[in-house]
Protein backbone atom coordinates (compact mmCIF):
# COMPACT_ATOMS: atom_id res chain seq x y z
CA UNK A 1 0.00 0.00 0.00
CA UNK A 2 3.21 2.29 0.95
CA UNK A 3 4.39 1.69 -3.01
CA UNK A 4 0.94 2.85 -4.38
CA UNK A 5 0.31 5.79 -2.48
CA UNK A 6 4.55 6.84 -3.82
CA UNK A 7 3.68 5.78 -7.20
CA UNK A 8 0.75 8.37 -7.07
CA UNK A 9 2.08 11.26 -4.84
CA UNK A 10 2.26 14.46 -7.31
CA UNK A 11 5.48 14.90 -5.97
CA UNK A 12 7.06 12.28 -7.80
CA UNK A 13 5.77 12.25 -10.83
CA UNK A 14 7.19 15.96 -10.71
CA UNK A 15 10.52 14.96 -9.76
CA UNK A 16 10.76 12.31 -13.12
CA UNK A 17 12.21 14.83 -15.36
CA UNK A 18 14.58 15.36 -13.38
CA UNK A 19 15.91 12.40 -13.51
CA UNK A 20 14.84 11.82 -17.02
CA UNK A 21 16.56 14.34 -18.66
CA UNK A 22 20.53 13.63 -18.08
CA UNK A 23 19.29 10.49 -20.01
CA UNK A 24 17.68 11.57 -22.70
CA UNK A 25 19.83 13.91 -23.60
CA UNK A 26 22.65 11.75 -23.59
CA UNK A 27 20.86 9.22 -25.29
CA UNK A 28 19.94 11.89 -28.11
CA UNK A 29 23.94 12.53 -28.67
CA UNK A 30 24.54 8.77 -28.62
CA UNK A 31 22.09 8.31 -31.04
CA UNK A 32 23.83 10.40 -33.58
CA UNK A 33 26.90 8.45 -33.24
CA UNK A 34 24.79 5.69 -33.67
CA UNK A 35 22.70 6.74 -36.50
CA UNK A 36 26.95 8.21 -38.11
CA UNK A 37 28.04 4.53 -37.54
CA UNK A 38 30.35 5.25 -34.54
CA UNK A 39 30.19 2.60 -31.91
CA UNK A 40 30.28 5.49 -28.99
CA UNK A 41 30.12 4.07 -25.72
CA UNK A 42 31.51 6.82 -23.53
CA UNK A 43 28.61 8.76 -22.55
CA UNK A 44 29.14 8.08 -18.89
CA UNK A 45 32.66 9.69 -19.59
CA UNK A 46 30.96 12.97 -21.44
CA UNK A 47 28.09 13.69 -18.96
CA UNK A 48 30.73 13.45 -15.98
CA UNK A 49 33.13 15.70 -18.02
CA UNK A 50 29.91 17.54 -18.41
CA UNK A 51 28.82 17.99 -14.79
CA UNK A 52 32.15 18.84 -13.61
CA UNK A 53 32.17 21.55 -16.55
CA UNK A 54 29.06 23.05 -15.82
CA UNK A 55 30.09 23.56 -12.07
CA UNK A 56 33.36 25.25 -13.09
CA UNK A 57 31.28 27.19 -15.18
CA UNK A 58 28.84 28.79 -12.90
CA UNK A 59 31.23 28.76 -10.28
CA UNK A 60 33.55 31.42 -12.16
CA UNK A 61 31.05 33.31 -14.04
CA UNK A 62 27.91 33.17 -11.55
CA UNK A 63 25.63 32.46 -14.50
CA UNK A 64 24.11 28.85 -15.38
CA UNK A 65 24.34 29.48 -19.02
CA UNK A 66 28.06 29.91 -19.00
CA UNK A 67 27.64 26.69 -16.64
CA UNK A 68 25.54 25.23 -19.72
CA UNK A 69 27.99 26.24 -22.35
CA UNK A 70 31.00 25.20 -20.30
CA UNK A 71 29.61 21.74 -20.29
CA UNK A 72 29.02 21.53 -24.03
CA UNK A 73 32.67 22.85 -24.37
CA UNK A 74 33.83 19.60 -22.61
CA UNK A 75 31.70 17.28 -24.16
CA UNK A 76 32.67 18.51 -27.57
CA UNK A 77 36.81 18.29 -26.27
CA UNK A 78 36.19 14.70 -25.25
CA UNK A 79 34.33 14.02 -28.61
CA UNK A 80 37.34 15.67 -30.26
CA UNK A 81 39.58 13.17 -28.06
CA UNK A 82 37.72 10.32 -29.47
CA UNK A 83 37.42 11.30 -33.17
CA UNK A 84 41.45 11.69 -33.12
CA UNK A 85 41.83 7.74 -31.69
CA UNK A 86 38.95 6.11 -33.48
CA UNK A 87 38.78 7.96 -36.73
CA UNK A 88 41.75 9.41 -37.51
CA UNK A 89 44.33 6.89 -36.13
CA UNK A 90 41.77 3.84 -36.67
CA UNK A 91 41.52 3.21 -32.41
CA UNK A 92 39.01 0.16 -31.89
CA UNK A 93 36.24 2.12 -30.59
CA UNK A 94 35.60 0.04 -27.46
CA UNK A 95 38.98 0.66 -26.18
CA UNK A 96 38.89 4.41 -26.65
CA UNK A 97 34.95 4.57 -25.46
CA UNK A 98 36.27 2.73 -22.07
CA UNK A 99 39.65 5.08 -21.77
CA UNK A 100 37.53 8.34 -22.06
CA UNK A 101 35.34 6.98 -19.47
CA UNK A 102 38.28 6.17 -17.45
CA UNK A 103 39.89 9.48 -18.30
CA UNK A 104 37.02 11.44 -17.35
CA UNK A 105 36.61 9.94 -13.76
CA UNK A 106 40.45 10.59 -13.28
CA UNK A 107 40.83 14.01 -14.77
CA UNK A 108 37.68 15.28 -12.90
CA UNK A 109 39.15 13.92 -9.55
CA UNK A 110 42.55 15.99 -10.12
CA UNK A 111 40.45 18.94 -11.30
CA UNK A 112 38.27 19.14 -7.87
CA UNK A 113 41.58 18.78 -6.14
CA UNK A 114 43.29 21.05 -8.26
CA UNK A 115 41.27 23.97 -8.74
CA UNK A 116 38.75 23.80 -5.64
CA UNK A 117 41.30 21.71 -3.34
CA UNK A 118 38.76 19.87 -1.87
CA UNK A 119 38.01 15.84 -2.48
CA UNK A 120 34.89 14.03 -3.07
CA UNK A 121 32.56 17.13 -3.35
CA UNK A 122 32.61 20.44 -4.03
CA UNK A 123 29.76 22.78 -2.93
CA UNK A 124 29.53 26.39 -2.57
CA UNK A 125 27.23 29.69 -2.66
CA UNK A 126 28.90 30.42 -5.79
CA UNK A 127 27.62 27.92 -7.95
CA UNK A 128 24.54 29.47 -9.37
CA UNK A 129 22.12 26.80 -10.92
CA UNK A 130 18.93 26.62 -13.09
CA UNK A 131 15.90 27.61 -11.41
CA UNK A 132 12.85 26.17 -12.34
CA UNK A 133 10.75 27.90 -14.88
CA UNK A 134 7.15 28.20 -14.04
CA UNK A 135 4.32 27.51 -17.55
CA UNK A 136 1.22 29.76 -17.60
CA UNK A 137 -1.72 28.04 -17.76
CA UNK A 138 -0.15 24.31 -18.07
CA UNK A 139 0.86 24.55 -14.26
CA UNK A 140 -2.89 25.39 -13.49
CA UNK A 141 -3.46 21.52 -14.83
CA UNK A 142 -4.12 19.19 -12.27
CA UNK A 143 -1.12 16.65 -12.45
CA UNK A 144 -0.08 17.34 -15.48
CA UNK A 145 1.10 21.12 -14.55
CA UNK A 146 3.17 19.62 -11.61
CA UNK A 147 4.67 17.54 -13.89
CA UNK A 148 5.70 20.19 -16.89
CA UNK A 149 6.25 23.06 -14.85
CA UNK A 150 8.78 24.08 -12.75
CA UNK A 151 11.18 22.20 -14.04
CA UNK A 152 14.88 23.49 -15.26
CA UNK A 153 15.31 25.25 -18.69
CA UNK A 154 17.30 21.97 -19.70
CA UNK A 155 14.13 19.61 -19.65
CA UNK A 156 12.81 21.79 -21.84
CA UNK A 157 15.25 21.67 -24.17
CA UNK A 158 15.62 17.86 -23.94
CA UNK A 159 12.13 17.81 -24.90
CA UNK A 160 12.47 19.79 -27.99
CA UNK A 161 15.50 17.93 -29.27
CA UNK A 162 13.58 14.87 -29.76
CA UNK A 163 11.18 16.37 -32.24
CA UNK A 164 13.76 18.32 -33.74
CA UNK A 165 16.03 15.48 -34.29
CA UNK A 166 13.55 13.41 -35.51
CA UNK A 167 12.73 15.57 -38.31
CA UNK A 168 16.75 16.57 -38.44
CA UNK A 169 17.41 12.97 -39.20
CA UNK A 170 14.42 12.51 -41.80
CA UNK A 171 14.80 15.83 -43.71
CA UNK A 172 18.01 17.69 -43.30
CA UNK A 173 21.17 17.61 -45.73
CA UNK A 174 23.56 17.11 -42.45
CA UNK A 175 20.75 14.36 -41.16
CA UNK A 176 20.86 12.63 -44.22
CA UNK A 177 24.47 12.41 -43.91
CA UNK A 178 25.19 11.47 -40.85
CA UNK A 179 22.11 8.51 -41.59
CA UNK A 180 24.08 7.69 -44.69
CA UNK A 181 27.48 7.55 -42.81
CA UNK A 182 25.73 4.34 -40.51
CA UNK A 183 24.13 2.55 -43.73
CA UNK A 184 26.69 3.24 -46.86
CA UNK A 185 29.46 4.76 -45.91
CA UNK A 186 30.71 3.98 -49.79
CA UNK A 187 27.66 5.79 -51.36
CA UNK A 188 28.51 8.90 -49.09
CA UNK A 189 31.53 8.79 -50.28
CA UNK A 190 31.14 8.41 -54.17
CA UNK A 191 29.10 11.55 -53.44
CA UNK A 192 31.78 13.33 -52.84
CA UNK A 193 31.96 13.55 -48.99
CA UNK A 194 34.07 12.37 -46.56
CA UNK A 195 32.02 10.26 -44.35
CA UNK A 196 34.64 10.57 -41.21
CA UNK A 197 33.97 14.43 -41.36
CA UNK A 198 30.57 13.77 -41.19
CA UNK A 199 30.68 11.21 -38.25
CA UNK A 200 33.08 14.36 -36.27
CA UNK A 201 30.32 16.19 -36.72
CA UNK A 202 28.04 13.81 -34.81
CA UNK A 203 30.79 13.17 -32.27
CA UNK A 204 30.61 16.79 -31.52
CA UNK A 205 27.11 17.02 -31.17
CA UNK A 206 27.21 13.77 -29.19
CA UNK A 207 29.61 15.85 -26.89
CA UNK A 208 27.46 19.01 -26.84
CA UNK A 209 24.03 17.02 -25.84
CA UNK A 210 25.95 14.73 -23.28
CA UNK A 211 27.40 17.95 -21.77
CA UNK A 212 23.78 19.70 -21.49
CA UNK A 213 22.83 15.78 -19.61
CA UNK A 214 26.05 16.29 -17.27
CA UNK A 215 24.80 20.20 -16.46
CA UNK A 216 21.36 18.99 -15.35
CA UNK A 217 22.88 16.83 -12.41
CA UNK A 218 25.29 19.40 -11.50
CA UNK A 219 23.72 23.20 -11.59
CA UNK A 220 19.88 21.80 -11.94
CA UNK A 221 18.73 19.01 -10.06
CA UNK A 222 21.49 20.01 -7.13
CA UNK A 223 24.29 22.59 -6.88
CA UNK A 224 26.71 20.60 -6.68
CA UNK A 225 29.93 18.31 -7.90
CA UNK A 226 30.18 14.82 -6.40
CA UNK A 227 33.44 12.48 -7.82
CA UNK A 228 31.52 10.21 -10.29
CA UNK A 229 28.23 11.82 -10.16
CA UNK A 230 27.14 10.69 -13.23
CA UNK A 231 26.31 7.02 -11.64
CA UNK A 232 25.73 4.90 -14.31
CA UNK A 233 23.65 6.68 -16.54
CA UNK A 234 25.61 6.92 -18.98
CA UNK A 235 25.80 3.63 -19.52
CA UNK A 236 22.00 3.38 -19.20
CA UNK A 237 21.53 5.82 -22.04
CA UNK A 238 23.85 3.50 -24.44
CA UNK A 239 21.59 0.74 -23.57
CA UNK A 240 18.50 3.21 -24.52
CA UNK A 241 20.81 3.76 -28.00
CA UNK A 242 21.15 0.24 -28.89
CA UNK A 243 17.62 -1.02 -28.19
CA UNK A 244 16.24 1.83 -30.27
CA UNK A 245 18.60 2.18 -32.90
CA UNK A 246 19.41 5.71 -32.62
CA UNK A 247 15.15 6.83 -33.52
CA UNK A 248 14.66 9.05 -31.71
CA UNK A 249 10.72 8.82 -30.36
CA UNK A 250 11.30 5.19 -29.58
CA UNK A 251 14.33 6.36 -27.18
CA UNK A 252 12.26 9.33 -25.68
CA UNK A 253 9.77 6.58 -24.03
CA UNK A 254 12.60 4.55 -22.72
CA UNK A 255 14.74 7.06 -21.58
CA UNK A 256 11.06 8.29 -19.60
CA UNK A 257 11.34 4.51 -18.53
CA UNK A 258 14.46 4.25 -17.00
CA UNK A 259 14.39 7.98 -15.71
CA UNK A 260 11.03 7.07 -13.92
CA UNK A 261 12.38 3.72 -12.45
CA UNK A 262 15.60 5.93 -11.51
CA UNK A 263 13.52 8.24 -9.75
CA UNK A 264 11.38 6.05 -7.90
CA UNK A 265 14.84 4.16 -7.33
CA UNK A 266 15.17 7.22 -4.58
CA UNK A 267 11.81 7.90 -3.34
CA UNK A 268 11.72 3.82 -2.10
CA UNK A 269 14.48 4.24 0.00
CA UNK A 270 12.51 5.89 3.04
CA UNK A 271 9.89 2.45 2.58
CA UNK A 272 12.43 0.56 4.52
CA UNK A 273 14.18 -1.09 1.47
CA UNK A 274 18.00 -2.01 1.76
CA UNK A 275 19.89 0.47 -0.21
CA UNK A 276 21.85 -2.06 -2.13
CA UNK A 277 18.48 -3.05 -3.46
CA UNK A 278 17.44 0.35 -4.44
CA UNK A 279 20.76 1.26 -6.26
CA UNK A 280 20.37 -1.81 -8.11
CA UNK A 281 17.04 -0.79 -9.82
CA UNK A 282 17.63 1.37 -12.61
CA UNK A 283 19.82 -1.51 -13.88
CA UNK A 284 17.37 -4.45 -13.21
CA UNK A 285 14.74 -2.45 -15.06
CA UNK A 286 17.16 -1.92 -17.89
CA UNK A 287 17.92 -5.95 -18.26
CA UNK A 288 14.54 -6.25 -18.06
CA UNK A 289 13.14 -4.12 -20.96
CA UNK A 290 16.91 -5.51 -23.14
CA UNK A 291 15.39 -9.35 -22.37
CA UNK A 292 11.71 -8.59 -23.57
CA UNK A 293 12.90 -6.43 -26.41
CA UNK A 294 15.32 -9.04 -27.46
CA UNK A 295 12.53 -11.72 -26.99
CA UNK A 296 10.07 -9.66 -29.06
CA UNK A 297 12.34 -9.00 -31.77
CA UNK A 298 13.21 -12.73 -32.05
CA UNK A 299 9.73 -13.51 -32.11
CA UNK A 300 8.38 -11.24 -34.80
CA UNK A 301 11.97 -12.45 -36.83
CA UNK A 302 10.34 -15.95 -36.74
CA UNK A 303 7.29 -14.94 -37.95
CA UNK A 304 8.58 -13.45 -40.46
CA UNK A 305 10.51 -16.26 -41.81
CA UNK A 306 7.59 -18.62 -41.74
Amino acid sequence: MAMLDLLLDPSFAASIPRFVTPILLAALGGALCERAGVFNIALEGFLLMGAFAAVLGSYFSGSPYVGALAAMLAGMALGLVFAEFNLRRGGDSIVVSIAINLLAAGLTTFLLRAIFDVTGAFSDAGIVGFGPVRLPLIEDIPFVGQILSGQSALFYVALLCVPLMHVFLARHRLGLRIRAAGENAEALRAGGVEPRRVQLVALLACGALCGLGGAQLSIANVNLFVENMSAGRGWIAVVAVLLTRGRPWPLFFIALLFGAVDSLSFRVQGLGLAQQFTDMMPYLATLIVLVALSWWRARRARGETR
